[in-house]
């Protein structure tokens, strides 16, 4: 056995020596580069060794530092179709990246919705027969635990259940089988996209099923912050300062068995700063566009994690930015839609959904999408990921590529009492207020729980009640019955107003 160890070792040590050139995880042929940013490439070889880099006719050379990283710059370049190759070689070594464009770049990230694949979506039938092609670009992710769900992790998981080995996979072509693995958000965005703007897109998915905000955020990050550092106090599979479910299901994949851990306990995508540290350190070298993001329902059953998630997200936003090196870097995300109590925790809901439209208004560059019309009675993952990859690209179309599009559902900007009547005024009106799917305006009440009539009149929102009311609630329900929707059919999200 020593032996054998002793070779592998032998092994892995001549190959770093005699030249070896190893490239990030996320490199890879079939990819996409960030146009009109400067473009690193960078990797890990034997010291000493100089490498070159050949990439759209320009030559670039360097010498390994001691530390065996290497890396070189090339100047930013425009939008291409036009497939090119990025040669790296050392003495020994050479590795060729081919059919690589240059385009916008998009992070997705979040939980299952956001990992939902296209071929469990709803429009997939038919979408297939008019797939997008070549010019859409995605990392096909595969991640240690994925598919596992209330059992324990085989040994080969476990062996693997580390940063460096956590997210795994390969850049596709759109129009390929391997298209039915694609984050169908991320697909029907990524097509809006090239349809508007005529640029190739690229997609790196690292959403994780079940996974709360918590692993997105470092633990650094954690450890700095006045309130949340105790969320990595100890052993995370026993911290009641994060979701009890997270840790229910972190206890039945990894206790008593975990090979990987720290001080913070067994390794696991669901462990505070897990799957941050398994992706961010590294991706945040290669420019992007923007983020995407959908997560929440790990968060959103328990009222202390409703009432911290806003933070959190925010706290997370302002270190995405900071580690791009990018204040205003896009980030876009999808309101929690809509599900019935009786199969699922979701009492606290209508609640997070509104956090999520209130934290817009102290987020720059940033957008939401709602999806609470279409959400599904009994199943925490509607099949409708269409609606919600155009609605999330109308925010980027309008705000980033600047096409004249309603980017917006209906959303509350003040209510106002006067003559026994609230009347509700709402920005992202379009041409009109409209009722959807029904005759009558329903999703209004004055106290969170009993429907009040309402009605249109001259595109704002109008309730007659004979008393000043505190509030004025709209969708406040799990499974909203809202219908309120603008001139392009968007939903107004989900909100609570203080009537003046």
């Amino acid at each position: 056995m020593k032996r054998i160890l002793f070779i592998s070792v032998f092994i892995l040590i001549s190959l770093k020596t005699s030249g070896q050139i190893e490239l990030p995880k996320f490199f890879g042929s079939n990819m996409v580069l960030q146009r009109e940013k400067s473009i690193t490439i960078w990797g890990t070889c034997a010291p000493g060794e100089e490498i070159t880099v050949v990439f759209s006719s320009q030559v670039k050379k360097t010498r390994v530092a001691n530390d065996s990283t290497w890396e070189v710059e090339f100047p930013k370049q425009e939008a291409s179709f036009e497939p090119r190759k990025i040669s790296i070689s050392s003495e020994n070594d050479t590795i060729t990246l081919n059919n690589i464009l240059v385009g916008d770049v998009w992070l997705l990230s979040g939980q299952s919705n956001m990992e939902w694949p296209l071929n469990l979506e709803m429009h997939f039938k038919k979408e297939r027969k008019h797939l997008t092609g070549s010019e859409l670009r995605f990392f096909d992710t595969k991640f240690i635990g994925k598919g596992v769900y209330a059992e324990k992790y085989s040994d080969s998981a476990l062996n693997h259940l580390t940063p460096k080995e956590f997210y795994s996979g390969k850049w596709e072509t759109g129009g390929t089988p391997a298209i039915k693995n694609l984050s169908a958000v991320g697909y029907y965005f990524g097509k809006r996209i090239i349809e508007e703007i005529n640029i190739p897109v690229g997609l790196i998915n690292m959403a994780i099923g079940g996974a709360p905000i918590e692993t997105f955020i470092s633990v650094k990050t954690f450890q700095q912050h006045p309130e949340f550092n105790k969320k990595t106090n100890g052993d995370w599979l026993y911290n009641d300062f994060l979701p009890v479910w997270v840790r229910e299901r972190g206890r039945q994949n990894v206790q008593d068995i975990a090979i990987h851990y720290d001080d913070l306990g067994p390794n696991h995508s669901y462990k505070p700063g897990f799957a941050y540290a398994s992706s961010i350190p590294v991706l945040s070298k290669m420019p992007i566009k923007g983020i995407l993001w959908y997560q929440g329902e790990s968060n959103a059953q328990e009222k202390t994690s409703v009432e911290e998630y806003p933070s959190l997200q925010k706290l997370l936003i302002e270190d995405y930015r900071k580690q791009w090196g990018s204040p205003n870097l896009p980030f876009y995300w999808v309101q929690l839609s809509s599900i019935d109590t009786t199969n699922y925790q979701a009492n606290y809901w209508p609640e997070f959904r509104d956090q999520q439209r209130i934290l817009m208004e102290s987020i720059t560059h940033s957008g939401m999408a709602v999806s609470s019309d279409i959400g599904s009675k009994n199943d925490v993952h509607p099949r409708n990921k269409r609606d919600v990859g155009y609605r999330l690209a109308r925010w980027a179309l309008n705000d980033i590529y600047n096409i004249n599009i309603l980017k917006s559902g209906p959303l509350p900007v003040k209510a106002e009492y006067a003559n026994n009547k609230v009347v509700i005024l709402f920005e992202f009106v379009g041409d009109s207020l409209k009722i959807g799917n029904n005759k009558e305006l329903m999703g209004f009440s004055l106290n969170g729980e009993n429907p009040i009539a309402a009605k249109i009149e001259n595109n704002h929102v109008v309730i007659f009640t004979s008393k000043k009311p505190d509030f004025i609630y709209y969708g406040w329900e799990p499974y909203s019955k809202g219908n309120l929707i603008n001139s392009e059919n968007l939903p107004a999200s989900t909100f609570k107003i203080r009537v003046q």
